[in-house]
């Protein structure tokens, strides 16, 4: 018990999995009840935006910490603070210059202000202390789940009132600025070592062979992740994109998010067995991965079978057209959760290039089967469409982790 509860246990990242991801599958499907689908649609493309710019100019520099040989000083972690934080700004100022380009071409008629909004979050994330990554170097995880925890019950807390207060689909942008604000707030109070508070852009140099890869795989998973978004938003309408959303975002609560939180643990994890004997890794790696497929089987046919009642009764009879993608998406996040696994394996050993590779090869698929599925299908198309290119990169990493191990 003493050794599962430990600071290091992967217990807390369980458990903040289960706290933070459950508050955000509350505030979403509520706030999703109350508003309807065009205004979730609405908020989408204004999330969006953030993620196609905050891909575009990922440094990378924070996985780069995290599986560095050394440990940083803190003059590194001063210029990597200056580094993030002269992104951010950056990120923001590009978002507010975009916004009213982005409302005429989405169809967001009156929405210029909640675009303007959402250029806030990177550049409160941007200014987050970097002992956040030393902390993950070091697998505090009982730290960082004592302040992710909190920021999401902000998030949640907040947005919810303003929901019930009647900001509308504000009420979504306004819990998340406060919660990111609460989050970096304790970055600094609560987390060491902290980094001078000074200019600085020298010192990192060492971090930029491992982080080009990263920022190459920002930039192909932008294609990936937000080309479909793009396309129903800008084909069909925000309504239309607040369903595909939904669809999407409810099927990743169930099923991607798990292995993605549980990647917060298992990166650092490999990444501390692989420093010190890579044949443990390569065998602790394989349990997880057989353990993360057999129950993403099971969790798959339940959820296709259940996915009428589900919709029913969490959002209503308004989102029920989106149960017939909710079935696609449910075996694409699962596909999502193996890919999650992998890419903390084989970054954890040096080999950021596969996930790349990986990447690529699902962009590739991607523009070769959306379009005629497109055609056939309409919106189902495009769902099946990333299905193809998510088996792709999945059988991908699976070969080169095996050869790696």
């Amino acid at each position: 018990m003493q050794a599962s509860f430990g600071a290091s246990a992967a217990t807390w990242v369980l458990l903040q999995q289960v706290i933070v991801r459950g508050l955000v599958a509350v505030k979403f499907l509520a706030i999703g009840r109350i508003l309807g689908p065009a205004a979730i649609g609405s908020v989408s493309v204004a999330l969006l935006a953030v993620a196609i710019a905050e891909s575009l100019s990922d440094t990378g520099l924070a996985q780069a910490v995290i599986q560095g040989r050394e440990s940083p000083t803190r003059a590194e972690l001063s210029a990597v603070w200056t580094t993030l934080a002269a992104r951010g700004m950056f990120v923001a100022l590009l978002l507010v210059a975009f916004a009213p380009l982005m409302q005429s071409q989405f169809h967001l008629g009156g929405s210029l202000l909640l675009l303007q909004l959402a250029a806030a979050l990177p550049l409160i994330r941007g200014i987050a202390s970097p002992a956040y990554f030393v902390v993950q170097r070091e697998r505090r995880f009982q730290h960082i789940a004592g302040v992710e925890i909190s920021a999401a019950f902000a998030d949640c807390a907040i947005g919810l009132a303003c929901a019930l207060a009647g900001a509308g689909a504000y009420a979504v942008l306004i819990g998340m600025v406060l919660g990111e604000s609460l989050k970096s707030t304790l970055t600094w109070a609560t987390m060491q070592p902290r980094p001078p508070l000074k200019v600085t852009w020298s010192g990192i140099g060492h971090y930029i062979g491992f982080s080009r890869w990263i920022w190459a795989s920002s930039v192909v998973n932008l294609v990936l992740n937000q080309f479909d978004k793009i396309l129903v938003g800008k084909l069909l309408g925000p309504a239309q994109l607040g369903a595909y959303q939904m669809s999407s975002r409810l099927a990743q609560m169930l099923l991607a998010d798990a292995a993605i939180a549980m990647s917060q643990y298992l990166f650092p994890t490999f990444s501390a067995h692989h420093r010190h004997d890579p044949h443990a890794a390569a065998r602790i790696f394989k349990l997880y991965l057989l353990a993360a497929g057999a129950g993403l089987v099971l969790v798959v046919i339940a959820l296709r079978l259940l996915a009428a009642p589900l919709f029913s009764l969490v959002l209503g009879p308004a989102w029920m057209p989106a149960v017939p993608l909710f079935k696609i998406f449910v075996v694409n996040m699962a596909l999502g959760a193996l890919i999650a696994v992998l890419v903390s394996y084989l970054r954890a050993v040096g080999d950021a290039r596969a996930a790349t590779q990986a990447s690529v090869m699902q962009v590739i698929v991607l523009f070769a089967v959306v379009p005629p599925a497109t055609h056939l299908w309409g919106v189902t198309g495009i769902a099946w469409g990333m299905t193809a290119g998510l088996g792709t990169a999945t059988l991908w990493m699976l070969y080169r982790t095996f050869r790696v191990s």
